[in-house]
């Protein structure tokens, strides 16, 4: 399953220089297979796409980052797959 989550930093999270320096001990947690991760000059501040078997590795992550970001977490489909199931709507 495919999975975007977006983040917007949260009124009085910590400044850049600690949110860097703690995502870059950060690891996703086993089971993800990380497709990009973007950060931003805005809102979002970061875009992560994701892809998992279940669900239990996107509750960890949010619940990681949760203290941080306010995080929406969106299924996706690719455009191929997407098309793909649209022509199975007709």
């Amino acid at each position: 399953m495919l999975f975007v989550a977006t983040m917007n930093v949260k009124p009085g999270a910590p400044g850049p220089k600690e949110r860097i320096a703690r995502r870059a001990q950060w690891k996703y947690p086993e089971g993800v297979k990380v497709i990009g991760e973007y950060w931003l000059q805005g809102k979002p501040a970061v875009i992560s796409i994701c892809e998992v078997d279940n669900i239990a590795p996107i509750i960890a992550m949010t619940a990681e980052w949760g203290d941080v970001f306010d995080i929406n977490v969106f299924p996706a489909v690719t455009a191929e797959e997407g098309l793909a199931l649209a022509s199975q709507m007709s």
